[in-house]
């Protein structure tokens, strides 16, 4: 794939922010990305993750029962591996939610929940939280998982909060950030 038509793409997704005449940036994500961020992916993946409990086969269970289990071997020693099963396992619950407008909003989600998963500290945390809301997804309990949810994503949501403002370049603004897409560093 040529270059452009790559970072047409990583536009698309939100990573890269194209200048006009000039160079595309990656962008850096805010404290408040992450804020306007998890306000809607409260709403979305609570949705996702009902849906989910209300219309899995056992088949969609066993994935998700593999895709946990993945996640406890990883955090042994592959933190990032287990980062990535974790990702998986909220993309995967789009699938079980069997709702085309749900896979569309995914699709835009994936890579910002991705970048948010490599924020996460607290991976045998995250892990147990995933534990808890497979268990209210299996047993088909709506009520635990528009309880467990809101919790869980909030709790990432403040380890990304905190990983970004201890990062290398410092603190970072709360709100008034600049336009939004404001970026540093260069790309292609």
């Amino acid at each position: 794939m040529p270059v452009r038509e790559a970072i047409k793409i990583l536009v698309a997704e939100g990573i890269v922010v194209a200048r006009p005449r000039t160079w595309a940036v990656v962008r850096e994500f805010t404290v408040r990305d992450i804020q306007d961020f998890a306000e809607v992916r409260e709403v979305v993946e609570t949705l996702t993750f009902v849906f989910a409990a209300q219309r899995h086969d056992e088949a969609g269970a066993a994935r998700m029962r593999a895709i946990v289990a993945r996640e406890q071997e990883a955090a042994a020693g592959d933190v990032e591996a287990a980062r990535r099963a974790s990702a998986e396992f909220h993309l995967y619950a789009v699938v079980l939610a069997d709702n085309q407008m749900l896979t569309e909003i995914a699709r835009v989600f994936a890579p910002r929940l991705r970048w948010l998963f490599g924020q996460h500290d607290d991976v045998p945390g995250m892990i147990d939280d995933h534990m808890r809301i497979l268990d209210a997804l299996i047993a088909r309990d709506v009520d635990a998982l528009r309880d467990l949810l809101p919790r869980h994503l909030r709790a990432g949501r403040v380890a990304a909060e905190r990983r970004l403002r201890s990062g290398p370049r410092g603190a970072v603004p709360d709100a008034d950030h600049g336009p939004p897409g404001a970026a540093s560093g260069t790309a292609g």
